[in-house]
Parts: C-alpha cells; structure tokens; sequence
C-alpha cells in the first residue's frame, strides 16, 4: 500500500499529518512510536511550510512498494515506511529528503480510512483528535513517575535505616574515645597545652579578621561551644537601648562588669586562678557561670558570661579563656573604631555629592552605593548643574583607587569641571581640559569619566567620554541603545589628546543612562555583560513608567545588578529623561 500526498499549504500538511496518524493507528503501531511519529513528521512539516514550494510525502505500508515480500515473515518485520522530498526540480537548497519507518505489528490489509475534507470545522476536530496518542503517553509517563516515586521512598527508607547505623557506630566510637580518655590523661598534658595555645592563636585570628563588630559576636559561640562551653551569652553594654529587649543578667556577670575581674557563680568554689567565687546566680542556680569582662584600653566593653561543657572548668582551660576574652574585648573595641570611622567617611562622601537641579522638560535620578569592603569612600561622583546658555551639563566620573586621596580628588576635578563649564564649552572640550589639568596636578592619578549635555529646547544631546564605560540610550519606543563611539582615553595620562563630541537627536520620552564600572564589572566576567544587563533593565520600563517615577525606576535597576551583597567597587548611576 503506498500513498502519496502534494504539500503546498498549511491545509495540506494537516491533513496529511492526520491521515498518517490514522494509518499508523490501523496498522496498529505502538501508541509511543505512533506519537513519536506524529510528532517528528508535524516538525518536518512545519520546516517544508517555511522553506515554500511543493513537498512530496509519501508512506509505503506493508504490501507496498517498500514492504517486504511476504509481511509478517519471520525474517522481515513488516514496517510503516514514511519520506518527506521536495518536488522535483526544487534544487539541492532544500537538503536531503527526511525518511523514518516504524514496526507494524498487525500490517494486514486495512479498510481505507478516508480522507480529511477541506473544511475548516472537520479539519480542526480531526487535528484534535490527532492528538489522543500524545495524552496516552502522558498516561503512561505519569504511571512511571508514580513508580519513581514509590522506588524513592523505598530508597528514603533505607537510607534512614544506613544513618540511624552510622548514628549508633558514632556513638559507639564516642564512647570507646572516653573510655581512652582516662588512660591518655596523663601523657597529654603537653599535647593539651599545645592545643589550648593553637585554638587561642586560631581564635584570635578568627576575630581580628573581621572589623563588624555584629561578626565578631557572632563568632565568640561558634568557637566556644562545644569544645570549652555548652552555652555562651555576649552582653555588651551599649546595646541596652530601645532596640533591645531588657534582659536580665547574673548578678556574678553586673559585678565583673563593676570591678573588671572575672567571677565564678556555683554552689562549690572553682578553685581558677585569677577568678573570684560568688554564689549561684539566681537566674539559673544549677548552673555554674563563668562571667570574664571584655577589657579596653579605656573601659569595659561587656561581659562574657559561659557555662561549663561539662561539670566545671579546668583551670588551664580558664585561664585561656580569659585571655581569649580579653583579647575579644581589643577586637570588638577595633571594629567600633572602624565602624564609627567608616560610617564617618560615608557622611563625608555623600555630603561630597550634590543634590540634583531641577528643569522643566527633564527628569534626574542618581544613586550612589559604596564598596562593601573597606572604608566606604571613594573617587566615583557625579554632578549636573547647568549653564549660561541653559543648557543641562550631567557627568559622571570614577577617580582611581579608593580612600580619602581618591575622594579629595574626586571633589578637585569637581570643582574643576564647575569652574571650567563657566567660560561654555562642549563636553569634549571640558573633558580636554580636565585631563591636562588632572595630569599637571597629580601625575600619578588617573580618572574615567562622561560629560553629557543636554538641549532640552532643541531635544539634542552633546557627550563625551573619556576611558569610561559608555552611555546606554533608551529610546521612546522601548529600544536601547549603547552610546559606543570611540571615547578618549583615561584623563591624567601622559598623553596629548583632544576628546571629541558626539551629538545625538533625541525624541521626547528618551532616557539616558550614566554609570560607574562598579555597576556593571564582575570580576570572573567581564564588563561588556553587565552592560548587555543594564541596557535590558532599561528596556523593560515604558516611557510612562520613566516619566511618572524616575526615583523608583532607578531602584528597580540597580536591584537585579547588584544581587550580590559583596562589592569591591563603589556604583554610580545617573538617569535623565526627557518628557514628552
């Protein structure tokens, strides 16, 4: 039995895509190789229709031309055999012809099962139809999920059992450890003195890594407990304000506090050297405390309060954790000092930043984010003011390095550009001029940056870059735009330039954007992704939402590029758009 469909429309290809399927379901194909074929010959039909012309498909069942002699025989499987070939005289552009056969396991003679009229109702009910292959192997794919998941919780279950085992074996090696133990005792006392010193050292290093004082509060536990307490309790005394709930505290811990000595509360003496008895705390009176204050330089900071990992302390061991508090009590006292100098350097730097101008006809939005790592000053500013002719000047610049020079620096080209844009000039000729005086002032230091300017009146844009990344132009119509003409190179170098201006036209509902590297750098990345990034958060507002709430748009940008909590460089970003 051969048949042979002309494809030339969409129609065709339905109804010769039913009319297989039919086939293959009479010849009783498998319902998985029936859908699979179904599938691949609609893929295949889809391609014809997209390359044009006249298709040619097709299907030998048994008995037909491609069939073996005798169907059914023991040594030929009978087969439904399909080819899909462009008409004759289509060339070689259309590629190979596509074949595919599969197994017929009843390939008797079947009654003609019709053909699908051309009309459009028929037609979609039959497409339908065709389509009941696909929801039996659905069927059967969610009675093999259901398989996988009983075969799971048989696995889940014995998996429990394997833990509970290895839960037993270590409770077992514990306690063969302490039966050891006793009989170690005395050939180890050096080898516990080495590790009391090693677990001070390792601690102390722990604690000075971090100059957060949030950190190093939270790190006092993790290395106390469980080896040298059970519980720890950190009070600090600044904390009791309205941000914290009052908390009641030993009264062995309020008198360390008080004379600066450590105190042990228990109902028997500790007999630790340098501590002084006191009885149980009321608080918790079955507990022994041993409550060490957290000395400075000046006063102190808190106290420690720990309880026992076992029934009382070694005195070797309390003798090293009152020097571990002391030397907690210097580290918590450096990450104040840092924090209250960072938080200092911040004011500063945003005080170096101005507030932005308003102008009918043109919104502005700028954020600036510090580097998480390190005092939180840098050299990334930017600045808009405008100018004699009433023109918008906006720039943004990146000083490199980080660090109070790099902030002063920051603030003199600042100044600089101000005093440079009273005499006029273009962008690229302000950019010429900060470089020469950028490079005749600290030859050392060198600085990135874009200057655009704006004729809101004229709907225009002039700008300039040196060495910074480019600008990104969001059009009204919702495509983006990276201002990449070739900049100039970084200012402060030692090299003659003369930067050039670019002008730009812009239509009402435009939206400029203005960065820092810190925005769109990744270190394991690159630059040019990070900017793929920004050009596609800006095209995903409208210019309605632009235009209402240029401040929000601003946030909803930086939120998916700084998704990372840790950056090692500050972020600028301007935003300037213009109104309808």
């Amino acid at each position: 039995m051969t048949r042979t469909w002309q494809i030339r429309t969409v129609t065709d290809a339905a109804r010769a895509r039913i009319t297989v399927a039919r086939l293959a379901a009479a010849y009783g194909v498998p319902t998985v190789e029936r859908a699979r074929l179904a599938a691949a010959l609609s893929d295949q039909l889809r391609q014809c229709l997209t390359k044009g012309g006249t298709w040619v498909l097709t299907l030998d069942g048994p008995g037909g031309p491609g069939a073996p002699d005798s169907p059914g025989s023991p040594q030929e499987e009978a087969t439904l055999h399909a080819m899909l070939t462009p008409s004759p005289g289509a060339g070689a552009a259309y590629g190979t012809p596509w074949t595919v056969t599969v197994p017929c396991p009843e390939p008797g003679r079947v009654a003609d099962t019709g053909t699908v009229p051309e009309d459009s109702a028929v037609l979609s009910e039959a497409l339908l139809g065709a389509d009941e292959d696909t929801a039996v192997v659905l069927d059967k794919l969610a009675e093999q999920e259901r398989l996988v998941a009983f075969h799971r919780e048989e696995l889940h279950q014995t998996n429990q059992g394997v833990l509970a085992l290895h839960a037993e074996l270590d409770a077992a090696g514990r306690a063969q450890r302490e039966a050891f133990a006793a009989e170690r005792r005395a050939r180890n006392e050096a080898e516990n003195a080495r590790r009391r010193l090693t677990f001070l050292a390792d601690a102390s290093a722990a604690l000075n890594a971090s100059l957060n004082h949030d950190e190093i509060v939270r790190r006092l536990p993790e290395l106390l407990v469980p080896r040298y307490a059970r519980g720890v309790d950190v009070w600090l005394f600044d904390q009791d304000d309205d941000r914290h709930r009052p908390t009641a505290h030993p009264a062995a811990a309020v008198r360390a506090a008080r004379t600066g000595r450590p105190q042990y509360a228990a109902g028997h003496p500790g007999g630790l050297p340098g501590v002084d008895d006191r009885p149980p705390s009321a608080l918790d009176p079955h507990r022994p405390l041993l409550c060490i204050p957290l000395l400075t330089r000046r006063a102190p900071l808190g106290v420690l309060t720990l309880s026992p990992p076992g029934e009382r302390w070694d005195p070797d061991d309390a003798v090293m954790l009152i020097e571990l508090a002391r030397r907690a009590g210097i580290a918590l006292d450096n990450a104040r000092r840092f924090e209250h100098n960072r938080d200092i350097a911040e004011t500063l730097q945003r005080a170096l930043l101005t507030d932005l101008p308003t102008r009918p006809g043109l919104s502005l939005a700028a954020r600036y984010l510090p580097a998480t790592h390190g005092l939180n000053i840098g050299g990334d500013w930017y600045d808009a003011f405008r100018q004699r002719d009433g023109s918008l000047i906006t720039v943004i610049g990146d000083v490199t390095g980080h660090g109070l020079h790099a902030a002063v620096m920051m603030s003199q080209l600042r100044t600089a550009l101000r005093a440079y844009a009273v005499d006029g000039g273009s962008p690229g000729l302000l950019l010429t001029r900060l470089h020469e005086f950028l490079h005749h002032l600290q030859p050392d230091l060198f600085a990135t940056a874009v200057i655009a300017r704006f004729h809101p009146d004229e709907h225009t844009l002039t700008w300039a870059a040196a060495g910074h990344p480019p600008p990104v132009l969001r059009l009204p119509d919702g495509r983006v735009r990276t201002l990449d003409a070739k900049p100039g190179a970084m200012l402060g170098i030692p090299l003659q330039q003369e930067i050039a201006d670019h002008t730009e036209r812009l239509t009402p509902g435009s939206t400029l954007a203005l960065y820092t590297d810190g925005l769109v750098e990744r270190r394991a990345k690159g630059i040019d992704p990070g900017i793929e990034r920004l050009a596609a958060a800006l095209g995903s507002f409208g210019s309605a939402e632009l235009g209402a709430d240029l401040e929000d748009a601003a946030d909803r940008i930086l939120h998916p590029l700084l998704s990372d909590s840790e950056r090692d460089d500050d972020v600028c970003l301007l935003l300037c758009h213009l109104h309808g």
